[in-house]
């Protein structure tokens, strides 16, 4: 998320108390004006992924406010106590019970509430999980460098069959700062392996092709280079992997952008820890 985003749309939320003194309260109170109102501030402060991911965080946006709210609610009437005992209601509360349709919100209420919080905070924690297998990744070749969101996969076994090199996967869209666009073009037409003798490029040298096979694929064949250097920033250490290759996919890898490529396991064993930051 950006924090200009969150402020801004938090900025918006607190302008609807302003309206509350206009002619425009009545419609700001309507539950279909407040709805409107979350879903903007929730679509400004991270965006439209895809519907899961914006429902995901319009439930979570609503939860943490009602909590906060409920937080609130209650320390403001716990010190209120005494003005409450004064006011006679504190007597008034023990003798009445509370009517039949306050018991039934309660009832149905409280199951609903106690089970969305439940899933919420695993879906918070599995996201927390989620996130420590995300690291950064700096990839240099021909001195261009580029900075990734990387997914420590350990179902990612693909390796050079002839050099025995590990191949990490990324988004062919976010090394368009460091590959060349006449690269980049060969690379996403229909047939590149019927065209390769005929194409000449200084990358080319570094190029290899890494046959493999998906879950219910057959044999296919994917483009990788050799980079000059590989850097994985990890647990506030930086891990420098010397032997490695960069497999190219043309595809989104993460459909939120959570990251942007999948880093091999052998990588984070095999790299050296390096000082420099």
């Amino acid at each position: 998320m950006k924090w200009l985003n969150v402020i801004f749309s938090a900025l918006i939320g607190s302008f609807m108390i302003f309206l509350l003194f206009t002619p425009y309260a009545e419609i700001i109170n309507h539950p279909l004006a407040k709805i409107f109102v979350s879903c903007f501030m929730v679509i400004i402060s991270f965006g439209f992924k895809r519907f899961r991911f914006f429902i995901q965080n319009l439930l979570t946006f609503y939860f943490v406010t009602f909590v906060v709210g409920g937080v609130l609610i209650g320390t403001h009437y716990f010190f209120e106590f005494s003005i409450v005992l004064e006011d006679h209601f504190f007597f008034t509360n023990i003798h009445n019970l509370g009517d039949a349709v306050s018991w039934l919100f309660i009832i149905i209420g409280f199951p609903i509430v106690w089970y969305f919080s439940r899933s919420q905070f695993d879906q918070l924690e599995m996201t927390k999980i989620h996130y420590e297998n995300i690291v950064n990744v700096t990839i240099e070749i021909m001195n261009q460098s580029v900075i990734l969101r990387g997914l420590i996969d350990s179902g990612n076994q693909l390796y050079d069959p002839i050099t025995k090199l590990p191949v990490m996967i990324v988004e062919m869209e976010k090394l368009k700062k460091i590959i060349p666009e006449e690269v980049i073009e060969f690379l996403t037409q229909k047939n590149p392996l019927e065209s390769l003798e005929n194409f000449h490029h200084p990358l080319m040298s570094k190029m290899r092709i890494i046959p493999y096979r998906g879950v219910g694929q057959s044999h296919q064949f994917l483009f990788a280079f050799r980079p000059d250097k590989i850097f994985i920033e990890r647990d506030n250490e930086t891990i420098y992997v010397k032997k490695a290759l960069v497999g190219l996919n043309q595809t989104k890898l993460s459909s939120d952008d959570q990251y942007n490529c999948i880093v091999h396991p052998k990588m984070i064993q095999s790299g050296k820890i390096d000082n420099v930051s």
